[in-house]
C-alpha cells in the first residue's frame, strides 16, 4: 500500500486546507491562520492542525497561503554580478536566513552602475507583492533611489549600518595583522569606490594606517583577478623602490589572486618580497600558492540580520570579522629568520 492510499489520497488529489480542517475538527479559517501563524491561536488548537497538516502531508502553497492576508512572505533581492564570490555567496546566505525565518526570496538581477536599472529591478519585485526588499552590494546611488521609489516597503542594504562596520573592522584587522608581522609600508587594492562593501574597506584601511600614523598608496580594481594582475606591473614597480611598500592588502580574494599572478610575472616572490592579503575567505583560498591569508566575514550572520531588520523582527548582531592566517602574508624580508 502507497503512502497515499494510507492517507486516502492520491499523487494528484493532494491535501488542502478544506482536508486539513475536517482532519483537525476546526474551520478553514482557523487553518488559514495556523499557517500564517496569526498570534491569537490556542496552542492546542495549533498542534491539533499541525498534526492534521502532517497527517495528511499537507504542502503549504504560497500563493493560497496569501489569500485573506497582506502579505506574500516573500522578499525581493537585487542582485548584480553574481559571476562575482562575494554576491553569488550573498545570494545564497540570504536564501538560507529566508528559508530560516519562514520565507522565500525572488531575484531581480540589475546592472548596479545603472541607478534606472537598479530601480526597475525594484519595480518587477514589488509587482510580485514582495513584502521587502534587500539590495546586495549596492551603489550608493541607486540605494538610496530605490528607498525613494518604494517608500511603502522596507528596503535594506546587506552591507548597510552593521553590515558596513563589519566590513570596515575586517580591512582594520588586515591592517592590524600586517602591522604585527612588522610591515610599516601596506598600500590597498580597492574595489571600485561606488560600492558600500569597498568603500568601507578602503575607510578600513586608511583609518587603520592612521592611527598608527601613516598613510599607503591605493590603486582601485574592480573585483576581478584580471584587472588586478593587469595592476600588478604598477604595483610591482611601486614595490621595488626604495620607500615602496612591503604589504597589499586586497580587497577581496580573487584580485589578490589574479595580484599575486601578476607580481610573479614581474619576478616579485609573496610572500618573500611582498606579503599579500585578501577579503572574503572565499573555499579557494587555502589552494592559491601560496595559500591566501584572508578576512573572513560572518555572512551568515549578516544575512539573517538584514533579513530580520526587513521583517521588523529582533535582529541579533553578526560575529566579529577575523583574519585567516596562511602563507601568502610573512614578516618583511629583513625581520625574517633565517
Amino acid at each position: 500500500m502507497t503512502d497515499s492510499s494510507r492517507s486516502g489520497r492520491t499523487d494528484t488529489a493532494r491535501a488542502g486546507v478544506r482536508q486539513v480542517a475536517e482532519r483537525a475538527g476546526v474551520s478553514t479559517q482557523t487553518v488559514s491562520r495556523v499557517i500564517n501563524d496569526h498570534p491569537h491561536i490556542r496552542p492546542e488548537t495549533r498542534e491539533r492542525v499541525l498534526a492534521a497538516m502532517a497527517e495528511l502531508d499537507y504542502r503549504v502553497n504560497n500563493a493560497a497561503r496569501t489569500l485573506g492576508t497582506r502579505t506574500t512572505r516573500t522578499l525581493g533581492v537585487i542582485a548584480s554580478d553574481a559571476t562575482l564570490y562575494g554576491p553569488a555567496v550573498g545570494i545564497a546566505a540570504l536564501e538560507t536566513a529566508a528559508r530560516a525565518a519562514d520565507r522565500w526570496i525572488a531575484t531581480a538581477y540589475a546592472d548596479a552602475e545603472d541607478t534606472a536599472s537598479v530601480v526597475e529591478a525594484a519595480g518587477r519585485l514589488r509587482a510580485q507583492g514582495v513584502d521587502g526588499i534587500i539590495v546586495l552590494a549596492p551603489h550608493e546611488r541607486s540605494f538610496d533611489a530605490v528607498v525613494a521609489a518604494h517608500a511603502d516597503v522596507p528596503v535594506a542594504a546587506l552591507h548597510a549600518g552593521e553590515g558596513y562596520q563589519r566590513q570596515r573592522e575586517g580591512a582594520a584587522l588586515a591592517v592590524a595583522h600586517l602591522w604585527e608581522l612588522g610591515h610599516r609600508r601596506i598600500a590597498h587594492l580597492a574595489g571600485p569606490a561606488d560600492w558600500l562593501e569597498a568603500r568601507a574597506r578602503i575607510d578600513g584601511v586608511r583609518e587603520a594606517l592612521a592611527a598608527r600614523g601613516t598613510t599607503g598608496p591605493m590603486w582601485a580594481g574592480d573585483w576581478t583577478a584580471v584587472t588586478a594582475a593587469a595592476l600588478a606591473p604598477d604595483i610591482a614597480a611601486a614595490i621595488t623602490r626604495a620607500d615602496g611598500p612591503s604589504a597589499v592588502v586586497a580587497a577581496n580574494d580573487q584580485m589578490a589572486l589574479g595580484l599575486i599572478a601578476g607580481l610573479r610575472e614581474a619576478g616579485l616572490d609573496v610572500p618573500g618580497d611582498v606579503s599579500v592579503i585578501g577579503f572574503d575567505d572565499n573555499p579557494d583560498a587555502a589552494f592559491y600558492r601560496p595559500s591566501l591569508t584572508t578576512v573572513r566575514i560572518d555572512l551568515a550572520g549578516e544575512a539573517r540580520r538584514v533579513v530580520a531588520a526587513v521583517l521588523g523582527a529582533p535582529v541579533v548582531p553578526s560575529a566579529p570579522p577575523v583574519v585567516v592566517p596562511r602563507a601568502s602574508a610573512a614578516a618583511p624580508r629583513g625581520m625574517q629568520h633565517p
